[in-house]
């Protein structure tokens, strides 16, 4: 994973601090090396490699969400923008609501996110259990599911209250996740996940 600290590096000649899309557009002029995911959370970009596990298991959650989501409701490695300072996310799989609709920017929006899953990667780590699983609470978004192939284990958290989440469960590779009490309302087999 590589990070660059936008905040400290790049400054504007306006007075103030450069938005999200600023942010983004200065991006899609840099050389992101092909193969690579790029965040930005609290201000800090990041960029990680996509390895073949880490697709296998997107892939693997996808093909089980499209037996409650319809094809159009699914998304992967999408912009989304969340609460907090400078979080432009692209969840490795979001699940959006039967109503959800873009904004005026053509974006989808958080508050219409049912399901995040994330893939683990060895530099990913930090953020995906730290600052982003802080940001899904405090966005409100009822299923945040960390698949970490190095383990050999997903962790789900539920019930997203007062900026963090009141449920969390761990579960290894080979059994079912239950989250038929939640809006997903499917079990979600790992029998297929691959380890790193």
């Amino acid at each position: 994973m590589v990070t660059i600290e936008l905040t400290d590096r790049i400054e504007t000649a306006v007075s103030g601090e450069l938005s999200l899309d600023d942010l983004f557009e200065r991006l899609e002029r840099m050389p992101v090396p092909e193969g690579y995911k790029t965040e930005i959370v609290e201000g800090t970009v990041t960029m990680s490699p996509q390895r073949d596990t880490h697709w296998e298991i997107i892939l693997e959650i996808v093909e089980q969400l499209r037996t409650r989501y319809a094809r159009n409701r699914i998304k992967s490695d999408v912009r989304f923008d969340f609460p907090g300072h400078l979080n432009g996310f692209a969840p490795d799989v979001v699940a959006l609501g039967e109503n959800a609709q873009k904004d005026a920017q053509g974006r989808w929006q958080h508050e219409d996110v049912e399901c995040v899953a994330e893939v683990l990667s060895e530099g990913t780590a930090r953020n995906d259990y730290g600052k982003k699983k802080q940001v899904y609470a405090l966005a409100e978004i009822p299923v945040f599911l960390i698949a970490d192939p190095y383990a050999g284990e997903c962790h789900l958290y539920t019930n997203p209250k007062d900026g963090g989440y009141k449920s969390e469960l761990t579960v290894a590779f080979g059994e079912s996740i239950d989250l038929t009490g939640t809006v997903v309302g499917l079990h979600l087999e790992t029998k297929d996940f691959p380890r790193d």
